[in-house]
């Protein structure tokens, strides 16, 4: 038996009689432990259900009574989502009805007269405490502001048809808002929700009257199980046009991921292939779907592969610095002047592996600060290298990536580099893309401010390739600017592209920093450059990327110019 000590007195209770005495009775038993409120028929009762805003624990209804009778209210709150939770507790001395009013929805049934008030006190508490727990349920199975279900429970439910109806074979679909965060930004968390709540209503109706379910997990990302649909690109048009009908005056684009049923396949698995066919249409309006197919399965295997095999390359040398020259242009003929440090991989197995494969995978899973200090160290070795065997300076640029910044050891670990291997800092150059600076700018910029301190060189890669660039230039101090490649490709055949080469030199030149182009391919690109006032310049025309041995050919011959 409940001991009504121990329930809370925040819980309300609505007793509606038209009886004034049987009102007063309820009372007494009750308020002690309840707040109490009251109504004298069916009509003033709905009406003190929407003044406290559905707040109320309990209600407590006689069947039989003028204006509105209790069986009337009951109807009428089924029939209203906010009203149809509240348990009733039904009050009558016709025992005839007690049946009718428990297949309304009824929780429980107390005879009138109220004689047995410890009864009465365990029933309440009961039922209350019976719809707190399925309350408490209902939140942790559904999210709270689209109503589909939450994480955990979506799962279980999937895991549930598949392992109770093989019979179906479920397809795996993942629904995403593209840039949301910056929806939210733009135009309000209120806008946001209406985005959210309107791609939950689209997915109720597609899945209305089929086995299929759905959830939101985390801040836009929507997940569906259901039976095959013939035309995925027909079901997001849906979708988008829903959205679309928020607003006039704002653009939100919504992208689809689709892994077709799979024997044998849960839907964990499942899921995680739609998320990955969802991520590879991330930014592409033109290809807002697509469907994990064997092409996508092959390249996840790679990728996994050479997540594991990470260390053993590092390990047993399988990694290889290679180095790009840049020329000075501003000379004649162009003078070798320094050196950009690159990453390759020859596995043994798999041969040699792009850097466009291996190095956005282990920036996206967190692993490249593992290259990162390989280069380092590589590279200040090649350095010392040359110096003692040549007598050459040649100062080496190397990258520094979004993780390098926050490890607390960057700045002792490359100043332990250059001092071990007899260097200036200035022979070490660090490259840093805007990517660095709009994940934690001020991190950035104070990491930035102790390596020039101690007299390393900054250079900004990619410039213009991204909005944040000029930000970084009016915050951060830099030594050099590297402008983009995609500025350089088609100088020779576009106007829009030469003026906007010129607008990044004007920009160089109020700065006082000199600007490196990448990508130079032909003589044309160089004489644009050259005489546009571009400083240095690095691309095939000079040189492609070559092993260090290799690399010696361009310093020998430097030398030998110089004689």
């Amino acid at each position: 038996m409940i001991n009504s000590n121990d329930i809370n007195k925040t819980h309300r209770i609505l007793v509606v009689d038209d009886q004034e005495i049987n009102r007063d009775v309820l009372g007494v038993i009750l308020e002690d432990n309840y707040e109490m409120i009251y109504a004298c028929d069916g009509a003033e009762a709905l009406e003190r259900i929407r003044e406290y805003d559905c707040e109320i624990s309990l209600l407590m209804l006689d069947l039989m009574m003028p204006v509105m009778d209790g069986f009337e209210v009951m109807r009428r709150m089924s029939a209203d989502e906010s009203m149809k939770n509240i348990p009733i507790i039904v009050l009558t001395a016709e025992r005839s009805a007690e049946l009718q009013a428990l297949r309304m929805g009824a929780a429980d049934f107390i005879a009138k007269p109220f004689d047995m008030h410890e009864v009465i006190l365990a029933r309440v508490g009961r039922i209350i405490e019976l719809c707190d727990g399925r309350q408490l349920i209902s939140a942790a199975e559904h999210d709270r502001l689209t109503g589909l279900y939450s994480r955990s429970f979506f799962y279980e439910y999937a895991q549930r048809l598949f392992a109770y109806h093989p019979e179906l074979h479920f397809d795996a679909v993942t629904v995403n808002v593209e840039q949301f965060h910056l929806v939210n930004a733009l135009n309000g968390r209120e806008f946001g929700n209406k985005v959210l709540t309107t791609i939950a209503d689209a997915v109720r109706s597609f899945l209305a009257g089929s086995e299929g379910i759905a959830a939101r997990l985390e801040a836009d990302r929507f997940y569906i199980f259901c039976l095959p649909c013939d035309d995925y690109a027909g079901l997001l048009d849906q979708f988008q046009k829903s959205v679309d009908a928020i607003s006039e005056n704002v653009n939100v684009h919504l992208r689809m991921g689709v892994k077709p049923y799979e024997e044998g396949v849960d839907p964990v698995a499942l899921f995680d292939q739609a998320r990955t066919a969802c991520s590879r249409a991330r930014g592409d309006y033109q290809l807002p779907l697509v469907v994990y197919d064997e092409k996508m399965r092959a390249r996840e295997l790679l990728h996994q592969r050479l997540l594991n095999d990470l260390n053993a390359a590092v390990a047993e040398r399988q990694l290889t610095v290679y180095y790009q020259p840049k020329y000075n242009i501003l000379c004649d003929p162009p003078r070798l002047s320094s050196a950009e440090a690159l990453i390759r991989w020859k596995h043994p197995e798999l041969g040699m592996i792009s850097p466009g494969e291996f190095i956005p995978l282990l920036e996206g899973n967190g692993l490249i600060h593992v290259v990162d200090k390989f280069v380092w160290s590589e590279a200040v070795r090649q350095i010392s290298e040359w110096k003692k065997k040549y007598n050459f300076s040649l100062p080496v640029s190397v990258n520094l990536s979004r993780s390098d910044v926050f490890d607390s050891t960057l700045v002792d670990r490359l100043a332990r580099l250059v001092r071990d291997n007899g260097l200036e800092y200035g022979d070490l150059k660090l490259e840093v893309t805007e990517s660095a600076y709009t994940d934690d700018a001020n991190r950035l910029l104070e990491v930035i401010g102790k390596l020039r301190s101690l007299g390393f060189q900054i250079e900004m890669d990619d410039f213009g390739s991204g909005y944040s660039s000029l930000n970084m230039l009016s915050s951060m101090p830099i030594d050099v600017l590297k402008m983009d490649m995609k500025f350089v490709r088609n100088i020779e055949n576009n106007e829009t592209d030469r003026k906007l080469v010129s607008l990044i030199l004007d920009i160089a030149s109020y700065l006082k920093v000199p600007v490196v182009a990448e990508g130079v391919e032909s003589e044309g690109q160089l004489e644009i450059l050259r005489k546009a006032g571009c400083d240095l310049v690095q691309g095939y025309y000079f040189s492609r990327p070559v092993p260090a041995e290799e690399f010696e050919s361009l310093i020998i011959k430097e030398i030998n110019t110089k004689r």
